[in-house]
């Protein structure tokens, strides 16, 4: 590897453990907002409609705004509907469970997309994958203990599943959309189109609340927006293959996260069915990297 390459991938990975910070804090800064009066409604408008600035700022000081013009409003209408009913899921989540918990719900997305990848695309998946599915989904049963005594509420489990569902659906639909649309020309029109969407359940639940909380619901929405762009970025800059792992330091910010706002740490169950869950997501990027270097391999030769 040269220096610059060196250079680059130390680059991509700092973006990306910087984006799994932000985002950990933007799931506390979420639960903070919600103990403050705010409604599942507001949080989601706040974190679209400010999400908007620092993404709009990125684009302008790099690109030019001139990139954002698109000949496929329907596929971003499409990325907008399906990512804000997992964003509904996903914040419902965060709600309902310790921050640690809700995190590791958000492991299963590697799983889901593979699954939706065999089934929808037709993919390969050998057995390698399959066990690491099979894997996953046991790392879920341990931490969530269904019919155990201090199982998870089973509508937090419902719903994380559900929203790492819906968000590897959301990462099918941007390999199609990317083939033709830039990272940045989606992450905007995916803030843009969802405000006036969400500005009418926001008209319906809003009320009044204290300065701190409206200033909270504001950096829900600049965090998420800071996050989404540390997270496109390192994938400018390096492979999937090596930035995706570090999304797993999530896990470590939302439980030092929960213990210092929330009181709360872990439970022993998502301490051991965490890294199976981990493990499981991890093994199944590496061997779809591996797979695709051997079959480029293959066509040089």
């Amino acid at each position: 590897m040269t220096a610059a390459a060196k250079d680059r991938s130390i680059a991509a990975m700092l973006l990306r453990l910087g984006s799994a910070f932000v985002f950990a804090a933007m799931g506390a800064t979420i639960k903070v907002a919600e103990a403050g009066g705010a409604h599942l409604a507001e949080v989601l408008f706040f974190r679209q409609t400010f999400a908007l600035l620092p993404v709009t700022l990125w684009i302008a000081a790099g690109p030019g705004l001139g990139t954002v013009r698109t000949q496929r409003m329907g596929a971003h209408m499409l990325r907008m509907a399906m990512g804000l009913t997992s964003m509904c899921f996903v914040f419902t989540t965060i709600l309902l469970l310790p921050l640690a918990e809700s995190t590791t719900m958000q492991f299963t997305l590697p799983i889901f997309a593979t699954i939706l990848g065999a089934v929808l695309l037709r993919e390969s998946t050998g057995i390698h994958r399959w066990g690491a599915v099979a894997a996953g989904f046991a790392g879920v049963l341990i931490v969530t203990q269904p019919g155990g005594a201090a199982h998870m509420p089973l509508i937090g489990v419902a719903t994380g599943l559900t929203g790492a569902l819906l968000s590897a659906s959301v990462s099918i639909l941007l390999r199609q959309i990317g083939r033709t649309e830039g990272a940045a020309t989606t992450v905007f029109w995916f803030s843009l189109l969802s405000v006036p969407v969400l500005a009418v359940p926001f008209a319906l639940f809003a009320t009044p609340h204290p300065a701190a909380t409206w200033a909270w619901l504001i950096l829900v929405g600049i965090s998420g927006g800071c996050a989404q762009m540390l997270m496109t970025a390192s994938l400018r800059l390096g492979p999937v293959s090596l930035v995706v792992p570090m999304d797993y330091t999530g896990l470590v910010w939302a439980t030092v996260f929960g213990w210092v706002v929330f009181h709360t740490l872990p439970t022993a169950a998502t301490l051991l069915g965490a890294p199976i869950l981990i493990g499981s997501g991890l093994y199944i990027v590496w061997r779809e990297h591996r797979l695709q270097r051997m079959k480029t391999q293959q066509a040089i030769a």
